[in-house]
């Protein structure tokens, strides 16, 4: 019976390992360093939030409650837990549920924070047109 045999892999030299290494991480260092445009949905608001005592919250001021399985993403996009943030104040986009519970949400960047406008309410969100690809909001 025939059966094939592995040859005995080439070893590359120290200097060529160091070569490839150095040049993989110069291809791929400006890559990661840079922050991937997070699309939010055409439903999401913009507000200010404050957790009080989870799953209670402000939202523009008022009393409101995340809804359970709600979503708290921070900048880099990872879930954050809401008893970490009890007491700051946070520039958001947010959604809601039909129940009118806070469903997601995304602390703001500097970047996505100077996207202008975004609608803080359900009225001007349907009076606007949105443009999803480019992320923007048109006021008529």
């Amino acid at each position: 019976m025939f059966r094939c045999t592995a040859r005995p892999a080439v070893p590359l030299p120290r200097a060529l390992r160091g070569f490839l290494i150095a040049g993989a991480v110069a291809f791929c260092g400006p890559a990661m360093a840079q922050q991937a445009q997070r699309n939010f949905p055409q439903n999401a608001l913009r507000g200010e939030l404050t957790v009080t005592q989870p799953p209670e919250l402000l939202l523009n001021g008022a009393p409101a409650r995340l809804a359970p399985g709600a979503r708290i993403k921070g900048g880099s996009n990872l879930l954050v837990m809401s008893a970490a943030i009890v007491g700051q104040k946070y520039a958001v986009n947010y959604t809601l549920d039909t129940y009118g519970l806070v469903k997601d949400v995304w602390l703001l960047r500097e970047d996505e924070l100077a996207r202008q406008p975004w609608p803080r309410s359900a009225v001007e969100a349907a009076r606007w047109a949105f443009d999803p690809i480019a992320q923007t909001w048109a006021r008529p």
